[in-house]
């Protein structure tokens, strides 16, 4: 079910790149960057914290801001979400039978 060359990689958050990445190249403050967002600056906080998740919503924003694709922010938040609840539910994912089409 996972990629076997990410098993020893911890998932990274979309807000992560956003922090480590993008925000350093832009040379902005993080407040401005949240007022030219439209949001606070806790609610830009907790996207850089992996604490809240990037919605459609975010992903337009930032998309718009960096000139980027929303779907790539999308995309990095199911990635995210999708080996967080991997790593979670993998007992129970282990219990479950995979059906074939008859």
């Amino acid at each position: 079910m996972s990629n076997p060359l990410l098993a020893g990689l911890a998932p990274v958050h979309p807000g992560e790149v956003l922090r480590e990445d993008v925000l350093p190249a832009l040379a902005r403050s993080k407040s401005e960057i949240a007022k030219l967002l439209g949001i606070t600056r806790t609610t830009l906080y907790g996207i850089l914290n992996g604490d809240q998740s990037v919605t459609s919503e975010m992903a337009l924003r930032i998309g718009k801001l960096t000139d980027t694709s929303p779907k790539v922010w999308l995309n990095l938040q199911q990635d995210y979400d999708l080996r967080i609840g991997e790593h979670k539910l993998a007992a129970e994912l282990e219990r479950i039978p995979t059906l074939e089409v008859a």
